[in-house]
């Protein structure tokens, strides 16, 4: 059977991809099917991805459906995905096909773990407030449509708005209470930007629906937080994964060499080496007089995201001028706050790239503003941790060179099916550690002039890295306090109290994707070191992250194979 899927296009009309059996051989339908039936299950995501109409229906103008029905449908189709992979005959398949192959099957893994194993939409709230956060900002700031369009699909899931709250309700049974708490203030930003946000912007021609609709979907996301507050708070669950659980889900996402155990035991060692590394590069000062210093230089509250601007240009300047490597053309980024509804998990800033299929619509840059009540301690605090060299390693790290570059790069791969599969099942590791890679590189190759200052920084950076995997995995499996997370955090990593607290709240909310930052980074100084070894006459720092970023987010284990 012949499939036809139409992809809106940015400026060149309506383009269409052909898929299935009769158009494909071997496993090219499998990642058509996979790809595109996934999109279609998830409209939100499918949305963000720059995928728009599937088999007649006009994906931007849905929502997920989480009632028992559309899980158990989302369940059956991984279900039936892995049973096509057990079946495929893989002994002609090339590396990049077992490549993506490997990406598709831990993809499809990991949603039927969390879907049908952990049961994610029995008890965690946030992920109805976060669908409906991403389902209305994304038409809104992503231009793929003119704004009416975009309006008129923002009403139509307006409208599915107390539908998904009943779909909600109806499924949760209990919840951790720091879930419960982040989905109430994460709800209250969903509030304000369908009250304020999008409706400052609502072409005059739909005030009239836009009213209705968001009269209604408010009141249903005002009962939600009501319901959470008075009736799911009095069933509370623990959020952690336990031994055997966790396991199986960073299997999944990491997809390293590396079990808990041996990841926690390197981590742990690698600590205490790079506090012995810190307090070398302190002396004749110790670790927290030279860090006092060093954070004593820093933005103000109302400067904070003029400095990440700013960050960005001298950056992109340094790369240029150290020949680093090739910087893609065409793209753009935004420097822009997080969203409200987004702040629980991005209590500092992130990135959100551009969709894969409409890259040149372009990405974010987020920076979590300081809010306007903190108390003037909160604010030093996260001043005191973001000082001017502290923000330059965010910049760094979410922009350039880090995860705004390799997003750019990986939307040029070819064919269309391996960036897709590359860009939104790709591998954390990949990601997250080429960005803190890219810290060490910058710092290597004499970002702001070899400053110590910088180097200072960047070893409080990968202590936090790698704190970040010694609490996941403690917190998850060992039974870790709070108190002595934040002992971690603030006495043996030197972070500032609201940074530990931020990041102790965010180790509660999810599991594995913390150890991304050390686990990659680790995994990406090895591979370059494998690369070199390889290239003892012809190597060069250029060329290496040249092909490294062309290959995609694939497992890193995967890349040194692939980059043989």
């Amino acid at each position: 059977m012949r499939i036809r899927v139409w992809i809106a296009a940015l400026g060149l009309g309506w383009t269409s991809v052909t898929f299935g059996a009769a158009a494909q051989s071997g496993i090219d339908p499998l990642i058509d099917d996979f790809i595109y039936g996934s999109l279609a299950l998830q409209p939100a995501t499918a949305t963000a991805n720059g995928f728009h109409r599937y088999r007649g229906r006009a994906l931007d103008a849905e929502l997920d459906d989480l009632s028992a029905a559309g899980v158990a449908k989302l369940v059956r189709f991984n279900h039936d995905i892995l049973r096509r992979v057990a079946a495929l005959d893989t002994s002609r398949l090339d590396a990049e096909q077992r490549a993506d192959l490997a990406i598709l099957s831990n993809g499809a893994g990991l949603t039927l773990f969390d879907y049908e194993h952990r049961q994610i939409h029995r008890h965690n709230p946030t992920t109805y407030v976060e669908l409906v956060g991403n389902a209305l900002y994304t038409p809104y700031v992503l231009e793929y449509a003119a704004r009416p369009v975009r309006y008129r699909q923002i009403i139509a899931r307006l409208k599915q708005v107390p539908e998904l709250v009943k779909q909600g309700e109806a499924n949760l049974v209990d919840s951790p209470a720091v879930w419960n708490r982040v989905a109430q203030e994460e709800n209250d930003g969903n509030i304000e930007l369908i009250d304020t946000t999008l409706r400052a912007a609502v072409p005059a021609e739909l005030k009239g629906d836009y009213q209705a609709a968001a009269t209604a979907a408010i009141a249903a996301l005002r009962g939600f937080n009501d319901w959470l507050k008075n009736s799911l708070s009095q069933h509370v669950s623990d959020w952690r994964l336990g031994k055997d659980d966790y396991r199986q889900r960073c299997a999944y996402v990491l997809a390293t060499d590396l079990g808990p155990d041996q990841l926690l035991a390197a981590a742990e060692a690698d600590l205490q080496k790079m506090r012995a590394e810190l307090a070398r590069l302190a002396a004749p000062r110790t670790p927290e007089e030279a860090l006092a210093d060093v954070a004593s230089h820093h933005p103000s509250r109302a400067g904070y995201m003029d400095a990440a601007r700013r960050d960005l240009a001298t950056a992109t300047a340094f790369v240029k001028a150290k020949n680093l490597l090739t910087l893609p053309t065409g793209g753009t980024l935004s420097v822009i706050e997080t969203p409200v509804f987004m702040r629980g998990s991005y209590g500092v800033g992130g990135f959100n790239p551009a969709p894969a299929l409409e890259p040149r619509l372009g990405a974010f840059y987020w920076v979590t503003p300081i809010p306007a009540d903190w108390p003037q301690a909160r604010v030093d605090s996260k001043l005191r941790e973001y000082n001017d060299f502290g923000m330059q390693h965010l910049t760094v790290h979410e922009a350039m060179p880090g995860h705004w570059v390799q997003a750019e790069v990986a939307n040029e791969i070819q064919p269309l099916r391996r960036r897709l599969l590359r860009n939104i099942w790709g591998n954390g590791p990949y990601v997250e550690g080429w960005a803190v890679y890219t810290q060490q590189m910058m710092t290597d190759q004499g970002y702001l002039n070899g400053d110590v200052a910088m180097r200072i920084t960047l070893l409080k950076q990968l202590l936090r890295a790698t704190a970040n995997t010694i609490l996941d995995i403690r917190l998850q499996t060992l039974g870790m306090t709070d108190q002595q997370a934040l002992d971690l955090m603030i006495d043996e990593t030197y972070q500032e109290r609201e940074e530990a607290t931020a990041k102790l709240q965010r180790a509660q909310l999810g599991s594995c994707q913390l150890d991304y930052y050390y686990s990659g980074w680790k995994g990406w100084l090895e591979v370059r070191e494998h690369y070199q070894a390889r290239h003892p006459g012809d190597y060069s720092l250029h060329d290496f992250n040249d092909r490294a970023l062309r290959e995609g987010a694939v497992p890193l284990p995967t890349l040194d194979e692939l980059l043989k």
